[in-house]
């Protein structure tokens, strides 16, 4: 994931999952996790971890996310 969003750092990722403005669970055994980061402007990041809320699946930074 972070090969592909160079951008993207662990740490971000680590807070939205602890700081998540919304989660929603998905059917396929997993959570997505949204929240703003203030060193990208405010805008959000939806970090999709597995059922165990830890290992993280994919992130990207979601353009359309309102709160």
């Amino acid at each position: 994931m972070l090969r592909t969003w160079p951008y993207l750092r662990r740490e971000w990722c680590t807070w939205v999952i602890e700081h998540a403005v919304r989660e929603e669970p998905q059917e396929n055994n997993r959570v997505r996790f949204w929240a703003a980061i203030p060193e990208l402007e405010g805008r959000y990041l939806r970090v999709v971890t597995l059922a165990d809320r830890t290992t993280i699946h994919n992130a990207v930074l979601d353009c359309g996310f309102v709160p």
